[in-house]
Order: structure tokens, then sequence, then C-alpha cells
């Protein structure tokens, strides 16, 4: 069993990711690993904390000689802004006059709701563990687990498809996604640049306004064979695991999987894949061929063989420079919520996150398929599968 978690605050010394279940002899690249925590930071509409923070990985445990050894990875992120903040949140008491309260909850933060979950007086604890700066963690090891399935074939990448009221409309190509991601500037990363641009404006205007803004991004894995996930027990099912990965993510508040809105709405006879065969020596998989693909590459809780598409719908970042109204923790009389150095706009960044989210989920349910407690092993066990399907 793939198991992960995260430790670390937004302004404490470091992140740390755990990683433990990836089979020995998978090989690393830390070069790999670095490029997806900058594709992270990038993105029109990013704050100031970008400017301050080069995230890199630094793998304590679980990989020697440039390979995993079956035992459990360690990865450290340190916070460059932790500098400023030793005094703020020092681990031993400190001095209390130094202390940085949040002393009034933002709207659609976790603030309020955390505050009265743990007795806090403010929110100054409910900030540093709440906020996004921990999806960092969370790539870096997602990057791994990329690695791994790269293994089987199996990609893992996102695109922006709505930032605000602009919109892509079409489904587009994994050719297109690709594209865009390997650029060496980010903008929006949306693959259609007509529609980049009036993103782009959504984001400029409230960058005007002291606002913030949401969208969506579309996380898509690609050559994903039929058969991970099950339907037998309603935890298992591929796309319920998804969705509560996705939804994980801060500011998700909507996960869809293939055209899952838009199919509420249709008949079926406009929503399911209509089936065709065209075995050959060439073909992939099974041989069993789709028209399109509003099921998201995935029937009954299991992959289908057609891309996994997944999107998360991000709400605004709560943090804004014109605040909204809320009350003081201590006074309980009106005031403006408080404001802290934020982002306007994370929707490609959140993209990120939620590739590592979903590239995860898809480890850990290839390895209950194919199992191995070396790469060799899992490698034999899934060529032994891909054969099944030629064999079908």
């Amino acid at each position: 069993m793939l198991k992960y978690f995260t430790s670390g605050e937004s302004h404490g010394e470091a992140l740390v990711a755990f990683l433990s279940g990836l089979p020995a002899g998978l090989e690393i690249s830390l070069e790999f690993v670095n490029r997806e925590l900058w594709r992270r930071q990038q993105g029109f509409g990013r704050g100031g904390r970008m400017k301050i923070e080069r995230d890199t990985a630094h793998i304590l445990s679980g990989v020697r000689h440039g390979r995993t050894i079956a035992s459990p990875i360690a990865v450290l992120l340190e916070n460059r802004d932790w500098k400023n903040w030793q005094e703020q949140l020092p681990v031993e008491e400190g001095d209390r006059k130094l202390h940085k309260r949040v002393a009034s909850p933002r709207p659609g933060h976790a603030d309020l709701a955390g505050a009265l979950k743990y007795n806090f007086p403010e929110a100054r604890y409910v900030l540093e563990r709440a906020s996004a700066r921990e999806s960092a963690a969370r790539v870096a090891i997602g990057a791994l687990a990329k690695l791994f399935l790269r293994e089987m074939g199996i990609e893992v990448l996102s695109h922006v498809v709505a930032v605000g009221a602009a919109n892509v409309e079409h489904e587009v190509p994994w050719e297109k996604i690709v594209a865009s991601c390997g650029k060496e500037e980010i903008l929006l990363n949306c693959a259609e640049p007509e529609a980049e641009r009036r993103m782009k404006e959504e984001v400029d205007k409230v960058l005007r306004t002291g606002d913030s803004v949401g969208g969506v991004f579309e996380v898509v894995a690609h050559n994903v064979p039929p058969g991970l996930g099950t339907y037998v027990q309603w935890d298992e099912r591929l796309d319920a695991q998804l969705a509560a990965a996705v939804m994980s993510l801060q500011a998700v508040k909507a996960v869809e999987i293939g055209a899952g809105v838009a199919a509420a709405y249709a008949p079926g006879s406009a929503v399911h894949d209509e089936i065709g065969y065209a075995k050959s020596s060439t073909s992939e998989f099974a041989g069993f061929t789709r028209t399109r693909n509003n099921a998201g590459g995935i029937e009954g809780g299991v992959s289908n063989g057609q891309e996994i598409r997944v999107r998360g719908y991000l709400k605004p970042i709560s943090t804004l420079r014109r605040p909204l109204q809320s009350v003081d923790f201590e006074t309980r009389e009106p005031v403006k919520a408080a404001y802290e150095r934020s982002d306007v706009c994370v929707v490609p960044a959140a993209g990120v996150a939620g590739e590592a989210m979903v590239a995860l989920t898809l480890a850990r349910s290839a390895l209950e398929k194919f199992g191995g407690d070396s790469m060799t092993e899992t490698s034999r066990n899934f060529k032994g599968y891909l054969e099944q399907l030629k064999n079908y």
C-alpha cells in the first residue's frame, strides 16, 4: 500500500513529505522533482511569496545511489521565508509580544472553523497549516509517483480550462497539453492562446480592484490501462478516490470527471461513449475503441483504457487586498478581515498540485493491482497483464 502524508507550516522552518510503499529500484531524478516544484510556483497572478521561495527537494531517506531502496522516503523543502518568522513562530515559548496574531477570520478561509475546532483564541496556527503552501510538499512526492507511473508508460499533466469568466469550451488534445506544460515561461498554462489572453484579462481585472479570481484546471492521465480500481466496494472505486484526492486540495470546491456536469443535463444517447473494436498488432491494450470520452476514462469505478480526465473547480483565494467584513476574535466587534501577502490567481499552480494528487492515487491503485517489492517484479507483473489484455 502506498502511504503518504505531509508536515510543516506555511511560515515554519520547512515542509516535510513522507512516502512509503514505492518498490525498490525505481530511478529517481531530482531534476524532475525540482522542475515540478518550479512549475507549481509559476503563473500570472502569483504573490510576493514566490519571489522569496525557490523550492528544491532535499531527500533525507529512502533513496540511495539514485534509486529507491523500499524504505520510507522523506523529502525536506526548506522555507526560505522562515528567517523572517523565527521570532513570531518559535518552537519554544519565545517572546509573546512578538507573536503575530490573525485577529479577524477571513471569510472563505479555515480561520474561524479551525479556531473554533481547536479552541485557539485567534487564527495564526490555523493559517499556518491550512495554507496552500502545504501543497508544495504534495508536489514533491507526487513527482516520485509520476516517475513510478512512467515505468508503465503513464503520464500525468494538467492545463487550465477556465479563469473567471474566460474558458475553453472544447476538449483539449493531449499533444497541446504537453506543449503547454513544457514551456519555460508559464503564464496561465492554458493550451489555447486566445483563451489564455482572455484569462489574463480576468486576472488583470481583479488585480486592479483588489479582488481575487478562481477557475478550473483539468488533470489528464494519458495511457492508463483498463482495470485500475474496482466496483466491488464503495471506497475502492477509482473515481471516488480521485475525487477525494483532488477535493483535498486547498480552495477546490467541486470535482468533475469527464463530462460529468454536462452529462447530468443531457440524454443518455448523447452522453455514453459508444464502443467499437479495431484489433491490430499496434492496438493499445485490448483493441476496444471509443468515439469520445465523456466518461473521463472511468466506468463503474474502473479505468477503461481511455484518458482519465479530472477537473478541479477552484474558488477565488480568500485573502483579499480589499478585505471583506469580519469580526475581531477578542472584542467580537465588526472589523475588516485580516490580510497577509497573497496571490490573486492560483489556478495553474493548483493544476500542478492536482497532478500530484492524481499521480499518487493512480500509483497506489497500480501497486494494489500489480504489486511487487522491486521494480523488476512490478514491471514483470505489469507486462504480464498487458499480454492478458492483448490476448483477450
